[in-house]
């Protein structure tokens, strides 16, 4: 349904230019990357958590949603000049779309008073990173088969130092975000 009085259609046109923005941001943080042999290591675990943090649950999930969606019709939004299904069926799925319930959990963390002070925001997105390296290491080991012990030898032993020093960057940067993008308001 359509919005009908003036402060819905604000409220609508705010939401669709911070999905726009945090997609942006997706696919920018998608680009500073680290090869490795089978998932590279980027900035947008930090990027998504930053989003759940200052949009809330519903909002950023819902840009996760639209950043998959991009990548699915062919942007290259994802690690590397991709788009398209590949990465969506490939060894990035499952961080892929544990990218929706990081930012569901931490969004909805935030909203409860976790994004007040930096060591509940840092536990938030630790909680987030737990989805989404979760989401990755089952993927590799069951999705594709790789077994438990090489999805966690290069899937999650190789990210687990960078994402405590990602949570600590974001939960100190969260005061400056929430100035810039009050999900309040």
């Amino acid at each position: 349904m359509w919005p009908t009085r003036p402060g819905e259609a604000v409220g609508a046109l705010r939401a669709v230019v911070l999905i726009a923005l945090g997609t942006v941001l997706m696919a920018l943080s998608a680009k500073v990357n680290l090869p490795l042999p089978y998932v590279p290591m980027t900035l947008q675990t930090l990027v998504v958590l930053m989003i759940g943090a200052a949009y809330g649950w519903r909002l950023g999930s819902a840009t996760m949603i639209a950043y998959l969606a991009e990548g699915a019709m062919g942007l290259p939004v994802f690690a590397g000049p991709v788009g398209g299904i590949a990465p969506l069926v490939g060894p990035t799925a499952g961080y892929l779309f544990g990218f929706v319930g990081a930012a569901f959990v931490t969004g909805w963390l935030a909203e409860r008073g976790w994004d007040r002070s930096v060591m509940l925001l840092f536990a938030a997105m630790a909680v987030g990173h737990v989805v989404i390296l979760a989401a990755g290491f089952g993927w590799l080991a069951f999705g594709l088969g790789l077994g438990m012990s090489k999805a966690w030898q290069v899937g999650l032993m190789p990210f687990v130092a960078a994402s405590l020093v990602k949570n600590a960057l974001g939960a100190t940067l969260m005061p400056a975000a929430r100035r810039i993008v009050d999900r309040r308001g």
